[in-house]
């Protein structure tokens, strides 16, 4: 078992979802397996338009979320119920798989995401 700290920098991520001028995720591996994404998305962001042809297109978001939201105000809709939640500064925050999302109003949407060590099969 690994007893190290390991510091990383979303300076030098491991990859990067480029968005253009809409944004992008730096995406951080640790050692662990653990994931951080450091996400921002300008106005006139939606997951529609701007994630989901890097993605593959699938028909909803089918990423599991678990974050905190740093600035702007991140509308997400569950498509199943249709029920829409505003996340903003200061929530941390639990997203089911089938979902989309935009940005609402003129403030960039920054966010931190965590994910844990995927489960070896």
């Amino acid at each position: 078992m690994n007893v190290e700290i390991e510091t990383r920098r979303f300076e030098k991520p491991d990859d990067l979802l480029d968005m253009k001028e809409c944004g992008g995720i730096a995406i951080i591996k640790m050692g662990t397996g653990a994931t951080g994404m450091h996400a921002v998305f300008e106005p006139g962001w939606t997951w529609e338009k701007d994630e989901k042809p890097l993605l593959g297109s699938p028909d909803t978001c089918p990423m599991h979320h678990t974050g905190y939201c740093i600035s702007g105000t991140l509308v997400v809709r569950m498509l199943d119920s249709g029920k829409s939640t505003k996340i903003a500064p200061g929530d941390f925050f639990e997203i089911p798989p089938g979902h989309d999302a935009y940005v609402e109003g003129s403030n960039r949407v920054e966010l931190i995401l965590f994910a844990p060590p995927e489960h070896q099969h």
